[in-house]
């Protein structure tokens, strides 16, 4: 599924035009990267948390020159599901498609 499939759908079950509803989305996704990239952690109770990681620093490899490389520590952006929400794609039996 796409962005605009999503907003297709929520635009139809809940009767809201497309276009407020694609604001309210954009707006939604903006605040999520706003916090993360401030170091704050979003908690959305029966979906699951936003949260950053972070990585540890490491001696990686260019495999084409043959060379060590630095990779200084780091923070990524990861998404911890609720109990209710891995309760629920358990239930699925098979993929569609």
């Amino acid at each position: 599924m796409r962005k605009a499939d999503l907003i297709t759908n929520i635009a139809e079950k809940t009767g809201i035009p497309k276009v407020d509803v694609l604001v309210t989305l954009e707006a939604m996704f903006k605040e999520v990267k706003d916090s993360l990239s401030q170091g704050e952690h979003i908690y959305i109770r029966g979906f699951g948390s936003f949260i950053t990681k972070k990585r540890a620093a490491k001696i990686g490899r260019n495999i084409k020159k043959n060379v060590a490389v630095h990779i200084p520590e780091h923070y990524i952006p990861a998404f911890k599901p609720s109990k209710e929400f891995v309760a629920e794609v358990k239930k699925l039996k098979k993929l569609p498609g």
